[in-house]
C-alpha cells in the first residue's frame, strides 16, 4: 500500500487529484454505509417491509444512468464525476438534516444514490484515461486499493467516535459531507477533456453485444453476494451482525494488497484470461455456498464459508477487466464511457430479477437452489469469457543500422 501511495503521489497532477478525490470518496461512502441502518431504526423505526422497499429507490438510480448520462453529453467523464459527487453531497444533507419523515427520507435516498451510481462509470473512464499504455490493469488496481484503504478508515471512525467522542448521527453525516464535497472540489479541479460531439448513450451497439452480455451476467451474479451470501451466514450459520462486519472489514484489508496484484495479472494475463478464472471460482464459490453446511462439520462449514466470502468478496473486483476490453475494443473513445453506462443500466436490470427469483427459490425450494442457479449462471459467464478477444497492438518496427 505504501508503495502504491509513493507511486501516485510522484505522479502528474491529474492523476494525484483524482487519487485524493477517490480516497475521500472512500471514507465519506464508508461513513454513511456504517450508520445508515442504524439511523433507519433509530430515527424511523421502519418495518422489516420498509427495510425492503429502500432497495427500490437505492437500485433504480442504477437503471437511469444511461438515460442521465445521455441528456449530459455536452458534458465531459470528469464534470459529470464532479456533478454526480455533488448530488450525493446534496443527498447526505437532505437525509441527515431535512428528511423528518421516512416518505421524505427515500426521495432525498434517491438524490443520494443517483450521484453514487452516475459516478461508477466515470470512475472507471477517468481511470483508464490516467493510465500510461500497457498499465491500465495496474492503475486501476492502485485505485481500487485507495478506495478499499479509505472505507476501513471511514469504519474505524465510525467505531472510533461513537464509542470514544460521543458522536451523534447529525456529526456523522456532516463528517460524510465534508469528504464528499472535498472530492467534489478536486474532481472539479480536473483538467476538463473536450468534448467535440454528441455522444450515444443511448444507442446500443453490435459491436459491444459481448460487454453488454458480461454486463448482464455481472448484474446477476452481484445479487448473490449482496443479498443471499449474507443471508447464509446469519440465517443457516445463525451468526450475529458483528460477523459480517468483521469479514467486510478483513476483505477490506486484504483487497488492499489484492486490488493492484489483479491489475498487474490483467495487464500481464489480459482480460479473458481473468475473466473466465473468475467464472471458475465462483462456480467453487457458489458450491460452497451451497452445500458446505451439508458435507462438513459445521465448525468446519462455516470456516469454509467465512473462506468462500472473502474469495467472493475478492472477485467483485475483476469488473476492472470488463472496463479494460470496452476500453481497448472501443471504436471511439467518445463510445468508452457512453457503453460503460449502458453496462451499469444492464447489470442494474437483471441484478433486480435475479434479486426476486432468488428470493422465490430460497422460500419454495431451499437456499442451496440459489446457489445452484449461481453455479449455471458463472458457467454461462466463462463460456462468453472464452469469447473475449482484444486487438493486438502491432509489432514495434526495428530499423537495420
Amino acid at each position: 500500500m505504501l508503495k502504491t501511495i509513493s507511486a501516485l503521489f510522484s505522479s502528474p497532477r491529474e492523476l494525484k487529484l483524482f487519487a485524493l478525490a477517490s480516497f475521500s470518496l472512500g471514507v465519506g461512502f464508508s461513513i454513511f454505509d456504517s450508520i445508515f441502518n442504524n439511523f433507519l431504526n433509530d430515527k424511523y423505526m421502519i418495518t422489516g417491509w420498509q427495510r425492503s422497499f429502500l432497495e427500490f429507490p437505492r437500485e433504480l438510480p442504477g437503471f437511469l444512468v444511461v438515460f442521465v448520462s445521455a441528456a449530459l453529453w455536452f458534458l465531459c467523464s470528469r464534470r459529470i464525476g464532479a456533478l454526480s459527487i455533488l448530488l450525493s453531497f446534496c443527498g447526505v444533507i437532505l437525509i441527515g438534516f431535512f428528511a423528518p419523515s421516512y416518505f421524505i427520507m427515500t426521495l432525498f435516498l434517491f438524490v443520494y444514490s443517483l450521484g453514487q451510481h452516475m459516478f461508477m462509470p466515470v470512475a472507471q473512464t477517468i481511470g483508464m484515461e490516467l493510465a500510461t499504455a500497457g498499465n491500465t490493469g495496474k492503475r486501476l488496481g492502485q485505485l481500487n486499493s485507495i478506495r478499499n484503504a479509505a472505507t476501513i478508515l471511514g469504519s474505524f471512525l465510525v467505531f472510533f467516535s461513537f464509542k470514544y467522542l460521543g458522536f451523534t448521527f447529525s456529526h456523522s453525516f456532516i463528517l460524510v459531507a465534508l469528504f464528499l464535497g472535498i472530492a467534489t472540489l478536486l474532481l472539479y479541479k480536473l483538467t476538463p477533456e473536450p468534448v467535440k460531439e454528441k455522444r450515444s448513450f443511448l444507442q446500443l451497439r453490435k459491436e459491444y453485444n459481448l460487454y453488454y452480455i458480461l454486463s448482464l451476467l455481472a448484474g446477476s451474479r452481484k445479487q448473490l453476494f449482496i443479498t443471499f451470501a449474507p443471508w447464509v451466514i446469519v440465517t443457516i450459520f445463525k451468526q450475529p451482525t458483528q460477523t459480517l462486519a468483521t469479514l467486510l472489514t478483513i476483505g477490506g484489508v486484504i483487497g488492499v494488497v489484492f486490488q493492484p496484484m489483479l491489475g498487474k495479472l490483467i495487464d500481464r494475463k489480459g482480460e479473458r484470461f481473468v475473466l473466465a478464472t473468475e467464472s471458475v471460482l465462483l462456480m467453487l464459490v457458489c458450491l460452497g455456498y451451497g452445500f458446505s453446511k451439508s458435507v462438513l462439520p459445521e465448525p468446519i462449514a462455516f470456516l469454509a464459508i467465512c473462506i468462500f466470502y472473502l474469495a467472493d468478496q475478492m472477485l467483485f473486483s475483476v469488473s476492472m477487466a470488463r472496463s479494460m476490453y470496452i476500453k481497448k475494443i472501443a471504436i471511439t473513445d467518445a463510445d468508452v464511457q457512453p457503453t460503460l453506462a449502458a453496462g451499469v443500466t444492464i447489470d442494474h436490470i437483471f441484478s433486480i430479477l435475479v434479486a426476486l427469483l432468488g428470493g422465490w427459490v430460497w422460500n419454495t425450494y431451499g437456499f442451496q437452489y440459489v446457489f445452484l442457479i449461481g453455479v449455471v449462471i458463472a458457467a454461462v459467464n466463462f463460456a462468453f469469457a472464452l469469447q473475449v478477444k482484444v486487438p493486438q497492438k502491432p509489432a514495434p518496427i526495428r530499423l537495420s543500422s
